[in-house]
């Protein structure tokens, strides 16, 4: 079988460091995200109000290091959350304590919770280790469905934003979706908050799918109440 070539990260690098948009692939069946060193750029490339929130992406240990301190989340919570981010790759709505959240986090605040997006794929590896610190959002101009493939991200957005295609890489026969959103409470109890890849993989009903984010806690032990 041959080896499929990683993507070309360099363009969408030179743009990200020129304060630029750029549309980045996830694994199936996530969809593509629109990323930047800004969110007002992230939301101007959606076509949004420029104040709207913007998941913050702490992919890099430091970054999720130095926030923290201002999430109000038991230890076991805490680990949880970051296995839901790592390994779920959903987009999380975690609160915060009476502490303000460092400024570059404020962005991502939505009713006392910061809206987190985690995954770490390593195709992008070489590109997320130069910008620790990115905003994102799935790659769809306001009202359309998140882009699949390269190709649809270039139809909605045209040739101003930069695209890093991986479709090589990628199941794209298979239906593609945004990230579930869920809401962790402090002691780890989980809600539902939208509908996504995660949990339409498990069935229409989402309670399937916190179900199975249970057994998946228990197995690892995960002291924290669900």
């Amino acid at each position: 079988m041959p080896v499929t070539a990683l993507p070309d990260t360099c363009p969408a690098a030179d743009a990200l460091a020129a304060g630029e948009a750029a549309i980045l692939p996830n694994p199936s069946p996530l969809t593509y995200v629109v990323a930047a060193t800004d969110p007002q750029v992230v939301n101007n490339a959606k076509g949004r109000p420029a104040g709207q929130e913007v998941a913050l992406w702490v992919h890099d240990d430091t970054t999720w290091a130095d926030l923290s301190p201002a999430l109000d989340l038991t230890p076991a919570a805490l680990d949880r959350a970051l296995d839901l981010l790592r390994t779920e790759r959903v987009t999380l709505l975690v609160p915060l304590q009476d502490a303000t959240p460092p400024p570059w986090a404020l962005s991502a605040l939505r009713d006392s919770h910061l809206l987190l997006f985690g995954a770490r794929w390593r195709p992008l590896a070489s590109l997320l280790e130069r910008f620790p610190r990115l905003y994102v959002s799935s790659a769809n101009r306001t009202g359309q469905a998140p882009a699949a493939t390269a190709v649809h991200a270039s139809t909605m957005f045209g040739p101003d934003i930069h695209i890093t295609s991986a479709d090589a890489l990628r199941d794209i026969d298979t239906p593609h979706h945004a990230t579930t959103m869920l809401r962790i409470a402090s002691d780890g109890t989980l809600t539902h908050v939208r509908h996504g890849a995660q949990d339409l993989a498990h069935g229409p009903d989402p309670v399937q799918y916190l179900e199975h984010l249970r057994t998946v806690g228990g197995r690892k032990g995960a002291s924290a109440r669900w």
